[in-house]
């Protein structure tokens, strides 16, 4: 539920803690001003930039997937698997639809690339996942 998707042709992802740990229960408690949104709109800055420049990616837009970990380093970890599941085929096999077609599924997700997490223990965790699937 917390998720910012900007479709490009290459995706960057991002782990940032927009909201503080929630109480016992809830991951997410209330918005991290300075530290949570600060740093997603520093990324997104740093988007529209590269994007309106043709001269930096010519022929190529950067896209974005940005999570939030709720500044939760075990969330963190589930957001960051998230990015993993984008890169795998769909369950349940090809299937067929109703007219005996195959179904039609958009292309992976080409994900290049994640920046955060803010901690650097739960970066260290999440780029330990992360480069099980290169």
């Amino acid at each position: 539920p917390h998720a910012i998707r900007l479709e490009g042709d290459l995706t960057l992802g991002g782990l940032f803690p927009v909201h503080s740990r929630g109480p016992a229960g809830v991951p997410c408690g209330p918005v991290k001003k300075e530290k949570g949104i600060h740093r997603l709109e520093a990324m997104l800055y740093a988007l529209d930039q590269v994007n309106g420049d043709p001269q930096v990616l010519p022929n190529l837009t950067l896209g974005a997937r940005i999570l939030d970990t709720c500044s939760r380093d075990t969330y963190a970890l589930e957001q960051a698997l998230s990015f993993v599941r984008s890169l795998l085929p769909p369950e349940g096999g090809e299937g067929r639809c109703p007219d005996g077609s195959p179904p039609r599924r958009p292309p992976p997700e080409r994900l290049v690339g994640v920046i955060g997490a803010s901690a650097s223990s739960v970066s260290i965790m999440v780029a330990n996942v992360l480069r099980l699937f290169a």
